[in-house]
């Protein structure tokens, strides 16, 4: 399995992702520039969190016009998993490759601690080593994590079971129905807002973060008939 963490201007969790991905997956992983639009060789696509592009205009928003968009579009209309954490699911938002939009907290402050998450579907590639409705400790660190959609949009997300993670407790941006990472219709794009790159250690203060990457594993393994290792 080769997986790439791409890397814009502003980026500022690359490292923790890459590391995250080197420690549980033990899968070759490199960083791909934000001018290479050729995914070809990858089989995950890890878009990390920072400040891209300094948020100008809004978060993601210009990330979503650079040339590693077009090819990370290409690499998931072709089945490939892709994974944006933070700004990275900004980024999926202003590419469209996830409905919705990331906006302000409502309190207009940025909120860096671990919160609490339920795992609302625990069926998708990414959730497959967690229970249903079982409550994890994933920390947060945004400004702009307030997940919005229209009333349609979030009836689709109910019926088509792509809500894959809410704030089990106190909601810390405002997110409509608690909303803390969604999928999209195939099942192989996820985006989140908490980073669980940064919770694959006891003592990071929670390795709940490390069943997902476990779980990208087995199921990649498993869909690609990939012998284990020991």
């Amino acid at each position: 399995m080769n997986c790439a963490v791409v890397v814009f201007p502003g980026s500022n969790c690359d490292i923790d992702m890459y590391k995250a991905v080197e420690d549980c997956l033990q899968q070759p992983v490199e960083y791909v520039w934000y001018t290479n639009s050729d995914f070809s060789k990858f089989d995950c696509i890890f878009l990390p969190g920072g400040f891209s592009y300094g948020d100008y205009l809004r978060p993601g928003a210009m990330a979503s016009l650079a040339p590693a968009m077009d090819g990370i579009k290409k690499a998931a209309s072709e089945g490939k998993l892709v994974m944006g954490i933070c700004n990275g699911f900004q980024m999926l938002t202003e590419a469209r490759l996830l409905p919705g939009a990331l906006r302000r907290n409502d309190h207009l402050k940025f909120r860096c601690e671990i919160t609490r998450l339920r795992v609302e579907n625990s069926g998708t590639i990414f959730t497959s080593e967690y229970e249903e409705d079982e409550i994890i400790n994933i920390p947060i660190a945004h400004g702009d994590g307030n997940y919005y959609c229209d009333e349609q949009t979030l009836s689709e997300l109910s019926a088509n079971n792509q809500i894959v993670f809410r704030y089990a407790e106190e909601n810390p941006n405002g997110s409509v129905d608690n909303i803390a990472g969604i999928i999209n219709k195939e099942g192989n794009v996820l985006g989140m807002m908490p980073h669980p790159e940064r919770a694959v250690h006891e003592w990071l203060g929670s390795d709940d973060g490390k069943r997902m990457f476990a779980s990208i594993l087995h199921n990649w393994r498993e869909k690609n008939g990939a012998a284990q290792r020991a």
